[in-house]
C-alpha cells in the first residue's frame, strides 16, 4: 500500500500542521480497547500488529480505520499509519480499482493543477501526522522518511490507503479519496451503517 519517498513539495500552513498535531494527540489519548482490537482482528482475519487507536468509526461505533505506529513490534518500519479495516469500505474501494479508477485519477493529477496541489498537501499532512505519532511514541522514521501511502504525492496506487486517510482526517484533506468516497456512496458511507460485523454482534447479544 505504500509508495513514494518524495518529500512534500509544499510547506504546510500553520493551521494544517496544528490540525495534524491535535488529531494525533487526541487519538493517542484514546487507545484501542480490547474490544476494539477483537473487532479489528475479525475484520482483518489476523491480529492487527502495531495498532494504537481507532482512527475512524462507523455511526454504529464499529472501527473503520485504525492508526498504526511507525515501528511495528519496535523494529519493523510501517509507513501506512492510517489503515483501512472495514470490510465494506475495502470492498467498495476494490470495486473502484477493478474498473480502472486509479489510472483515471492519476491522469487527472497530471492535468489538474489544483487537484495535484491538493494531493501534495494530503501527502504533507500524512507526514506531519505520522511524525507527531512517532515523536510521541519514541519511534524512529529513519527508514520511512518521506514515505506515505497510496501512491502520494505523484500517482494513485491504492484507494484503500487514501480512503483511510480521509476517514481519519476528515473531508477536504485528500481530494482523490473524497472523490472515491463520493463514487462509492451507494456501497459504503461512514454515515450509513452497513457493518456486517456489527450485525453479527447484535444478533449474539
Amino acid at each position: 500500500m505504500t509508495q513514494s519517498t518524495h518529500q512534500p513539495a509544499i510547506e504546510l500552513s500553520a493551521q494544517d500542521r496544528e490540525k495534524c498535531i491535535e488529531l494525533a494527540d487526541g487519538l493517542l489519548r484514546h487507545r484501542a480497547s480490547d474490544e476494539d482490537i477483537a473487532v479489528v482482528e475479525k475484520q482483518l482475519g489476523r491480529y492487527p500488529r502495531g495498532i494504537i487507536s481507532i482512527g475512524a468509526r462507523c455511526v454504529c461505533g464499529t472501527p473503520l480505520a485504525v492508526i498504526t505506529r511507525p515501528l511495528v513490534n519496535g523494529k519493523i518500519p510501517f509507513p501506512t499509519t492510517c489503515y483501512l479495516t472495514s470490510p465494506e469500505a475495502v470492498k467498495a474501494m476494490s470495486h473502484l480499482e477493478a474498473v480502472g479508477r486509479m489510472n483515471d485519477f492519476t491522469e487527472q493529477l497530471g492535468s489538474d493543477e489544483d487537484l495535484h496541489a491538493g494531493y501534495e498537501r494530503a501527502h504533507a499532512m500524512y507526514l506531519a501526522f505520522r511524525h507527531r505519532v512517532a515523536e510521541t511514541l519514541g519511534d524512529t522514521e529513519e527508514h520511512i522518511e518521506g514515505t506515505t501511502a497510496g501512491g502520494m504525492p505523484v500517482r494513485v496506487k491504492c484507494l484503500h490507503a487514501l480512503l483511510a486517510q480521509a476517514l481519519v482526517m476528515g473531508p477536504g484533506v485528500n481530494p482523490i479519496a473524497d472523490m472515491a468516497l463520493s463514487e462509492a456512496h451507494d456501497e459504503f458511507n461512514p454515515t450509513v451503517c452497513r457493518c456486517a460485523i456489527r450485525v453479527e454482534r447484535a444478533e449474539k447479544e
